[in-house]
């Protein structure tokens, strides 16, 4: 044997056994000498033959060694077929090596350097025709494996038959499948540097999954989601502007209702939650994370499908499209994102191709201990393309309104949860995460630059200064932050006993020393209902009664404060047991007049909320806030004035927080005349006593609290009123 044929034949051995580096060099069509050569790795195929364009005979392949099959000919054989002869049946297909390098090269520097707004056009699984011939162009970043295929439905899953193409300056491989069409399942097969064989890996960058506990990516349908939501799309900036008013319906998807007779999926939900959420007057839903996630108890916070919704409720069009009706009904969408960090699924991005390449290798910086999950890697170009493309994804393929970046302490601070010796310090010997800050600074600036008016909320814990500061100005540039200090400092009040409130008065009011230093949500969110500590009913103290006049307070007293609102489903039917995510809420409780009582009062309050410019408008503005009783701490009582822009008349919002009554009890007020009472949460429409003020409230010339005329109001017990100015 000559030494050009035994290079081959060892060349050759190596395309068999599924370990060469660049099969692209010996498959397909090749010209050697004044021949031409056409081979084939179709490992368990009985015979090959190779035809021309036309139908005819090129030449029938020999199979040397076993697996692949050589044909050769005397002239080029064209835009050629392979008619493939397996056990039990014939397959005629094109050859995928037969095909020209796919990406351009300034596509993959811009790739390379993290310059790409939506990798994902360019990365995963994409529909197409190249030279007439239908099928999907795969490519995946794997810049350390020694090998990449592509396997899945269409080739046995065999990871000899599609080896990928290295394009070796962005370490991205590629190849294009002819035949391969929509709904196809797949995933990568990798060798790592050493020639070991890894676990088959989903597709980072795949739009579609399949339905776990299955891991298979999807080849999506690349079909253009037909939009009725132009309208809403014009006015978003204005109606998500910070004087916009704001109430948000938290909703675990999956849970929120189990339908009779047909499952829980975006169709139903568009049919039940869309007008539910209408009805109640919140302006927006928020979902709980809707990214593919292989564990459903992880409420969606430790996602694997970046790019794709959770086939659980359905295919990616079919969520496109509840989001649309939700657009039509006049309703916002934000998804929780979940950048912080992923699992390590053996599937998923963990050691995707053999190294740390998503993660940190050192667990000091890539470990969560609190989630036993992994830190990406925020400083690796191609990682912090990954993220962002994926988080502008849901804003630009799902036309979402917002996205809410869920544990962003954990990402600013690298000894976050972590005890000396855990952790790496920064470059200055500091604790910042200055890539995390870099990543989220970059989101921020091109969610403003690309789809202004979109939301983006920070839950970040900490009292880190400038969350919802511009990036110029040494912010990081988010819409808006969760107040979660409070949701602690008030969620503590209510639990007391009346009786030992006033010990804690100041719990209540430490709030707006700090209100508007952030545009602030006030979240009452899924996480203050779960893992045992009860829900927000059961938090409440007294006796039944008591109990839902407290949850009325104080929902009365959250929707008179400075900040967005947001209140988790079950939270408006006051539910009685924790969140359970495999169960679904007990709808029974709306036949409980207490408990519907409650649901109505949150429906009143999101209309009071929209109507009146004073609750909304100027709720990062400090001058329109004053507090007309925050001292009374013997009475448990808390009265405040809430000012709009441009003459828009001013509200008065007074909390009793004891089961007491209190007659006459006089508050100084800015304008002299009638005031009206807008709602008042002792109402017996919504389970009160029914104590009250009959409506209508004049002022009179006793001066007080520095101002030259007040209001006599009866108080009732456990109760919240709100009142408006109006003209004599």
């Amino acid at each position: 044997m000559t030494s050009e044929a035994s290079t081959e034949a060892s060349k050759l051995a190596h395309l068999a056994e599924g370990q060469h580096t660049d099969p692209f060099a010996w498959l397909g069509p090749h010209r050697h000498g004044d021949r031409w050569v056409v081979r084939a790795c179709l490992p368990g195929a009985r015979k090959v033959i190779v035809e021309c364009q036309d139908g005819s005979e090129w030449a029938t392949a020999r199979e040397r060694p076993p697996g692949i099959f050589v044909a050769e000919g005397t002239h080029p054989p064209g835009h050629y077929v392979l008619r493939v002869q397996w056990p039990g049946h014939m397959q005629r297909c094109r050859d995928a090596y037969a095909f020209p390098t796919l990406l351009d090269d300034a596509t993959l520097q811009a790739f390379h350097q993290g310059q790409l707004i939506h990798p994902e056009q360019v990365l995963g699984a994409h529909v197409m025709s190249i030279e007439g011939v239908d099928g999907v162009r795969f490519a995946v970043w794997a810049p350390n494996a020694k090998r990449v295929s592509v396997v899945g439905d269409f080739n046995g899953w065999d990871g000899r038959r599609h080896v990928m193409r290295l394009r070796h300056q962005a370490g991205v491989w590629e190849i294009f499948v002819p035949g391969v069409e929509t709904g196809a399942r797949y995933k990568y097969e990798l060798l790592d540097r050493r020639g070991h064989l890894l676990p088959l890996k989903a597709d980072p960058y795949a739009q579609q999954m399949e339905r776990p506990p299955a891991s298979a990516s999807v080849v999506a349908d690349p079909s253009r989601i037909k939009w009725h939501d132009t309208h809403w799309m014009a006015r978003r900036q204005q109606s998500q502007g910070p004087a916009a008013p704001i109430s948000i319906y938290e909703v675990h998807a999956p849970s929120w209702q189990h339908a009779v007779g047909r499952d829980t999926d975006w169709n139903a939900l568009a049919d039940t939650l869309v007008p539910y959420v209408q009805e109640l007057g919140f302006t927006h839903i928020e979902l709980l994370p809707v990214s593919e996630h292989p564990f459903g108890g992880s409420w969606g916070y430790q996602p694997l499908g970046m790019y794709a919704p959770t086939s659980r409720l359905g295919s990616p069009a079919a969520f496109a499209r509840f989001v649309d009706t939700c657009h039509v009904a006049g309703i916002g969408v934000i998804v929780d994102w979940v950048g912080a960090h992923f699992p390590d699924d053996a599937h998923g991005l963990v050691r995707f191709d053999g190294t740390a390449l998503y993660e940190h290798a050192d667990p000091r910086e890539g470990f969560h201990h609190d989630w036993h999950t992994l830190i990406y890697n925020y400083g690796r170009r191609e990682v912090a393309q990954y993220l962002i493309g994926s988080a502008l994804t849901w804003l630009e393929r799902f036309h979402v309104d917002g996205l809410r970046i869920d544990a962003v302490a954990s990402m600013l601070y690298r000894d976050y949860s972590r005890d000396d010796g855990q952790w790496v310090p920064n470059h200055l010997g500091g604790r910042e995460n200055f890539e995390a800050i870099g990543l989220l600074r970059e989101l921020n600036r091109r969610v403003n630059e690309h789809y202004p008016g979109a939301l983006v909320i920070a839950e970040e814990s900490t009292a880190w200064a400038g969350v919802t500061a511009p990036a110029e100005h040494g912010g990081l540039g988010f819409s808006h932050k969760w107040n979660m200090g409070w949701m602690h400092d008030t969620l503590h009040y209510m639990q007391r006993d009346p009786i030992h409130r006033r010990f804690h008065h100041h719990d209540m009011t430490f709030g707006m020393t700090y209100a508007h230093s952030e545009r602030f949500i006030l979240p009452l969110s899924h996480d203050e209902v779960v893992h045992g500590k009860g829900s927000l009913l059961q938090r409440m103290p007294g006796d039944r009664w008591q109990r839902f006049a407290n949850l009325r307070a104080y929902y009365g007293f959250m929707w008179g404060h400075p900040g967005k609102k947001l209140l988790f489903m079950g939270g408006e039917l006051a539910a009685w047991n924790e969140w359970n995510h495999d169960d679904t809420l007990d709808w029974r409780l709306r036949d409980d007049p207490m408990h519907e009582g409650v649901r109505q009062l949150v429906a009143d309050l999101n209309r009071v909320l929209v109507n009146e410019p004073a609750l909304h408008e100027a709720d990062d503005a400090a001058e329109a806030f004053q507090w007309i009783v925050a001292d009374d701490h013997l009475q448990s009582v808390y009265a405040f004035v809430r000012h709009g822009k441009d003459g828009a008349p001013p509200v008065l919002v007074v909390s009793n927080f004891t089961p007491e009554p209190r007659m006459d009890y006089r508050l100084g007020v800015p304008e002299a005349g009638r005031w009206r009472e807008l709602c008042n949460t002792d109402s017996a429409f919504y389970g009160g006593s029914n104590l009250g003020n009959g409506g209508i409230v004049h002022t009179g010339p006793q001066p007080l609290h520095g101002h030259g005329q007040s209001l006599a109001l009866l108080l009732p017990p456990l109760s919240t009123l709100i009142l408006r100015a109006e003209d004599a």
